[in-house]
């Protein structure tokens, strides 16, 4: 993961991101540096619109956190109703045991 930081640390201070950049920021952050997992990562990234990448993301971790305050009155909406419902139910039986009890 600290190889993603690097980059997105270079990208946000606009510098370039390349091998010797990124190899320099995780080496000043005290991390073991594997050239292998650099240059995988320039690879990965060589296509990449990092700024539509962090809009994407930005948006996607927003949207469940919005749609959960709004679960949760509908959730008890209809707990509510169901509760209404058991006890009209509950109410009828009653009733109808009563009756039961008239005639038998």
């Amino acid at each position: 993961m600290e190889y993603v930081y690097a980059a997105m640390l270079l990208h946000t201070t606009g510098q370039k991101i390349d091998e010797g950049n990124v190899q320099k920021v995780l080496e000043a952050a005290g991390a073991e540096v594997d050239d292998a997992r650099i240059k995988a990562l320039i690879a990965a990234l060589e296509d990449v619109d990092i700024d539509e990448a962090i809009e994407k993301t930005a948006l996607t971790a927003a949207a469940p956190a919005a749609a959960a305050p709004s679960a949760a009155p509908a959730a008890a909406e209809e707990e509510e109703e169901e509760e209404e419902e058991e006890s009209e139910e509950e109410k009828e039986e009653e009733a109808a045991a009563g009756l039961g009890a008239l005639f038998g």
